[in-house]
């Protein structure tokens, strides 16, 4: 190899004899001087090449500025006018080259991985959050590389993995063929994306899977829409070969990225596209997750299966987590229904521990922290706070430190430390000030205004001016959420004051923030603050003596809060059962009914026969 002076001699020799053939009128097209290129440009030497080119293209430039003479200026011109044809040559070399360096690099991580390694390499490989991610295209030449070298191979295990992966990238490309037309066609049938569902209703997963011809891709949605685990159809794939999961990862991975690139689009209501978005995110990752768990109790290559599952979902965890509409005040039931969710946090924990600390780790954790303050997991969730918070510093990510304050600061709150929740609430209203962030500055105030209530109430002897200071700091949470037109804050802000105006004895002014809260939740998204305000609201209904609406409020919100698993279900089935022995059990029967019109279109007919079931087991429980 030369050296670099004899490189440097050699590229600008290169330059200046394309620029002289040019003036020349020597070069009939472009695919000449890329061809020349192509030829003279060594592999690894490009950087050399782009600093002699910048030499050239600087004194030209140079040349232009400052020649008077009208001959030699316009020699300068053509000269700069040839030097634009290289340059743009010299970016389709880099780009090509790329490519085939990309390929070549990705062929021998696969090939030198151990057997047991070489899903996992092949997943590594595909990550979208790459600088320079495999289109499809390249993937299919990833497959054809693949092909040749298994031709080529002696040793029969690699021969035996290149197969199945080329198999299983062959017919991943052609499922996605076969689904992509049909991308949206879910849209227009009478059903949300996420997990609820069955084919009865033409679901989006029912839908799809009728597209889709090869077993475990179809399996796997057809599971989806009949709300059956995953994490059991997993576990009885006995005989699985890699080629199936490298097909799933294929149709999966295309059908999350399309999905989200297509909300990303619909910019007639942005509110309700970013919804969708988040909900493509979280759902892809739990199904991951879920798969994930599954393998690792099937066969002999189980935690091979397993460990390649638990790298896609880290996959789309961080893909998420760049996205300006990551939900910093939400959680992981934000976008979902059903059972299914309950185990979430356990799926979805396993993997952040393989994590590095990084801003996405801060965020992922964040979110899952939020989801565990639902479940009643106060002090572990500070413990994930903290983590996100420490991190959140390290990165420099203002957003998220201010976020992981105020949620410590609401965990605080329920484990009844209402001092420390107002330091950590006045250090977060301090920083989202001093940020300029908006979002948290909002939070802040509610969260601060909620501590103050709570802490004077255990007082119990606080002065009026107390509770005036905090509702002060809630309305302007609320006021500032408004403005902002973040239905997340709007939600929080509005259950915060109804919350307080409840434990100010004051069920009136509750019910219409509980009612406001209710709405921005529903807008939003977010299960666990839906179910909480209803919760909420059905004590304020019976505290003003409305009983029927109390039934409303509060089976809606136990079924609501019961299903992703949050510990506040108790609360209205306890006043609930309280309701249903002063009325009698007939006439709170009738009254249910009265309500039915108004319930089903929330959670369906099932869930309204689950109201009373669930009553039955919390009252079986106590």
């Amino acid at each position: 190899m030369p050296d670099s002076t004899s490189l440097r001699d050699r590229y600008l020799g290169l330059i200046d004899k394309i620029v002289e053939i040019t003036l020349k009128g020597q070069i009939r097209s472009k695919e000449q001087v890329y061809q020349m290129l192509v030829q003279d440009i060594g592999t690894g030497t490009g950087e050399i090449f782009e600093r002699c080119f910048g030499e050239r293209l600087d004194a030209t430039e140079n040349q232009l500025r400052n020649e008077k003479d009208e001959i030699k200026q316009a020699k300068a011109n053509r000269t700069l006018r040839a030097l634009k044809t290289i340059q743009g040559e010299w970016e389709r070399w880099q780009k090509d080259n790329r490519v085939s360096s990309t390929i070549a690099s990705a062929l021998q991580q696969i090939i030198t991985a151990e057997s047991h390694n070489r899903l996992l390499a092949l997943f590594q490989i595909i990550d979208p959050n790459k600088e320079h991610p495999l289109t499809l295209d390249r993937l299919q030449q990833l497959a054809k590389s693949l092909h040749q070298q298994m031709q080529q191979t002696a040793n029969p295990e690699t021969e035996r993995d290149l197969q199945q992966i080329v198999a299983g990238i062959a017919k991943g490309l052609e499922s996605w063929q076969r689904l992509e037309p049909e991308l949206v066609g879910w849209a227009y049938q009478p059903q949300q994306l996420g997990f609820g569902g069955s084919p009865e209703q033409n679901g989006p997963w029912a839908f799809w899977a009728k597209k889709v011809n090869s077993a475990l891709p179809s399996e796997i949605l057809n599971a989806i829409a009949l709300d059956r685990s995953l994490i059991e159809l997993a576990a009885k794939q006995s005989n699985l070969e890699w080629g199936a999961v490298v097909e799933l990862a294929i149709v999966l991975q295309c059908l999350q990225r399309a999905l989200v690139t297509w909300f990303d689009k619909q910019v007639y209501d942005a509110k309700a596209s970013a919804k969708a978005a988040i909900s493509t995110y979280i759902t892809f990752s739990v199904i991951w997750s879920q798969l994930a768990n599954g393998f690792n109790n099937s066969t002999k290559s189980g935690e091979q299966l397993a460990n390649a599952c638990f790298q896609i979902t880290l996959q789309i965890l961080r893909a998420f987590a760049q996205r300006e509409y990551f939900p910093l005040y939400g959680g992981i039931f934000a976008s979902f229904d059903g059972k299914s969710l309950r185990h979430t946090l356990d799926y979805l924990d396993e993997p952040l521990r393989r994590v590095e600390g990084t801003q996405a780790k801060a965020r992922i954790i964040t979110l899952l922290g939020y989801s565990q303050r639902a479940i009643g997991a106060y002090d572990r969730a500070i413990l994930v706070h903290k983590e996100a918070l420490e991190i959140a510093r390290s990165e420099n990510d203002k957003a998220c430190e201010i976020a992981s304050l105020n949620h410590i600061s609401r965990n605080l709150v329920s484990l009844k430390n209402y001092q420390e929740a107002i330091n950590y609430s006045q250090r977060a209203l301090i920083l989202a000030r001093q940020a300029g962030e908006r979002q948290g500055e909002a939070n802040a105030l509610a969260n601060l205004g909620y501590s103050e209530v709570f802490g004077a109430r255990q007082l119990e002897q606080a002065e009026p001016e107390v509770y005036e200071s905090a509702i002060s700091y809630l309305e302007q949470g609320l006021l500032l959420s408004e403005r902002l037109g973040d239905w997340q804050s709007q939600a929080f802000c509005a259950s915060s004051l109804g919350i307080a105006k409840i434990a100010l004895e004051n069920p009136a002014s509750a019910i219409e923030y509980l009612a406001k809260g209710w709405e921005a939740a529903r807008y939003s998204g977010d299960l666990y603050l839906q179910g909480l305000n209803l919760a909420y609201l059905a004590q304020a209904y019976y505290s003003n003596g409305d009983r029927e609406r109390t039934i409303f409020a509060g089976g809606l919100g136990m079924y609501t809060l019961e299903q992703i698993g949050a510990i506040e279900w108790r609360q209205p089935a306890g006043l609930l059962t309280i309701l249903q022995g002063q009325m009698g059990v007939e006439a709170f029967k009738q009254s249910l009914e009265k309500y039915r019109p108004h319930i089903i279109p929330s959670i369906g007919v099932d869930g309204y026969d689950y109201i009373s079931e669930l009553l039955e087991k919390y009252q079986q429980s106590i």
